[in-house]
């Protein structure tokens, strides 16, 4: 007995390790499953952010491809992601905003500092990321005309994230 108990850890630790090896293997290690995708949009749930323009669900539902985007300015990949939003806004895609559990003065700061590329802004009012499934900040989604999700895109969007991911969603969600 005392032999086959020798064994036991380091055969449990080449089976993590196994999991971890496949694990970094896949398709795609950032994809994080959403029960959203093909549905309508949850209802937008934001409070006014400064003087910014705001958006409802009215602005979701219509006609043309838009992106929601949740952020915050502590949030350093928001920052790594945004001249990708500001690509996409220049190219006349709307992205509508929403600030994630931060403070106003900071929030302003951060979009004087790096550019405003969205529409309308608010503030989540405190169940809009709950309701949309959000992990954490940055998240990206993909709407269609008719307000149904396309695509969730967790974390930041770079230069080839945006070719492989979110430009095939504004095509598929343009059609």
């Amino acid at each position: 007995m005392a032999k086959v108990l020798m064994f036991l850890p380091p055969m449990l630790f080449a089976g993590l390790a196994g999991l971890f090896i496949v694990g970094m293997y896949r398709d795609d290690p950032d994809g994080l499953p959403s029960a959203l995708t093909g549905k309508e949009a949850p209802p937008v749930q934001v409070t006014p952010l400064a003087d910014f323009p705001t958006f409802s669900d009215a602005d979701l539902r219509k006609p043309g491809v838009k992106l929601v985007n949740f952020w915050a300015s502590w949030c350093g990949p928001c920052r790594a992601e945004h001249p990708m939003l500001e690509q996409l806004a220049a190219e006349g895609i709307p992205i509508y905003g929403v600030n994630y559990k931060d403070r106003t003065d900071d929030a302003q700061g951060f979009l004087a500092e790096l550019g405003n590329p969205y529409v309308a802004i608010g503030a989540d009012a405190g169940r809009m990321a709950l309701d949309w499934g959000v992990y954490g900040v940055p998240e990206t989604y993909v709407i269609d005309g008719d307000g149904l999700i396309v695509l969730r895109f967790a974390g930041p969007i770079s230069a080839a994230e945006l070719e492989r991911s979110i430009r095939p969603a504004i095509a598929e969600a343009s059609q």
